[in-house]
């Protein structure tokens, strides 16, 4: 049964406000902003607050600030469960490979300021810090969602090799990570080389002479449609097998999930990539990734498990 305690529903907000940061992050990318503090990192132009700063300034402060808050907010989540759970429990394992990530998030964020690899720059290295970028900010969203539903009563999760269920949702972890980072370099080469029209974006994607980020934009959609098909079908197939509340409400979550990001995949093909519909294809992305993340958990719940006095802890 769940439990909303009042640790569990900062938990949830956590994971809500670094949602909110990661699409802000995307607005800066599509808006080319990046640059907006130059190649200064913590700093922003050489000072803490620029003097008459510009449109594309004020969209970059924003972002890090948004991004220390997202930090110092983890960070009192950590400390907290750390003083009530004891040693070895899964909450303090969930929050602090959070905070891992969330360190290397920051790190990587500075290294885009730092190389330069923002506004127009269309470099191997920037597409490469992209597809690095998109991988931790999916692991730290990872960690933050599990460390939510364990927080609010979610059971340990028992990984049972042996189980085809395992592999079946580690080929759709690890395809949704594919997909996800093949749309990252979609969204950059979207923001970089912009098209009027679908017919003169269709003649680039299959152009010899055309930048690699434009000739990677066809192989998006079509990652999109195998890997998609694949977790509808997969999860179809899990559900069916397990008689579980949770696995039954995740799953149907997930293919709806799924579903829609089919619809906002086209639409967002047909209406050019504008920024809004850009922002909201990243959003329902991170929720076909949460959610996934929290089907698993659910799928590989240790239901009889008893738990140890490590496990149980204080009362949040």
């Amino acid at each position: 049964m769940l439990k909303f305690s009042r640790m569990s529903k900062y938990a949830w907000f956590v994971l809500a406000v670094n949602i909110v940061v990661i699409l802000w992050g995307a607005y800066v990318r599509a808006t080319g902003s990046g640059a907006g503090c130059g190649s200064h990192w913590p700093l922003c132009n050489g000072a803490v607050i620029p003097r008459a700063p510009q449109i594309e300034t004020i969209i970059e402060l924003t972002h890090r600030a948004t991004s220390g808050i997202a930090f110092f907010l983890l960070l009192i989540l950590v400390i907290w469960i750390f003083k009530i759970y004891p040693k070895g429990h899964r909450l303090r394992f969930g929050s602090g490979m959070a905070m891992l990530f969330m360190v290397t998030e920051a790190l990587v964020g500075a290294g885009l300021v730092l190389f330069e690899w923002v506004a127009s720059d269309a470099s191997l290295g920037r597409a490469i810090s992209i597809v690095i970028h998109l991988i931790n900010t999916f692991l730290l969203l990872a960690f933050l969602s599990i460390t939510a539903w364990w927080a609010t009563g979610g059971k340990v999760v028992w990984i049972r090799v042996r189980d085809s269920s395992f592999w079946m949702i580690l080929i759709g972890l690890l395809g949704t990570l594919i997909l996800g980072a093949s749309g990252a370099l979609t969204a950059l080469g979207d923001t970089l080389f912009p098209v009027n029209t679908l017919a003169e974006g269709l003649i680039q994607d299959f152009s010899t002479a055309a930048h690699f980020l434009v000739r990677l934009r066809i192989l998006h959609p079509t990652i999109a449609v195998i890997v998609g098909f694949y977790l509808i079908v997969t999860t179809g197939i899990i559900t069916s097998r397990i008689d579980d509340e949770f696995v039954q409400q995740f799953g149907r979550a997930l293919i709806l999930a799924v579903l829609i990001q089919f619809g906002a995949g086209l639409l967002n093909v047909f209406l050019l990539a504008p920024v809004w519909l850009q922002l909201v294809h990243l959003l329902l992305a991170d929720i076909i990734w949460i959610v996934s993340i929290l089907f698993m958990a659910n799928v590989f719940a240790d239901r009889g498990h008893i738990s140890t006095s490590a496990e149980q802890g204080a009362s949040a």
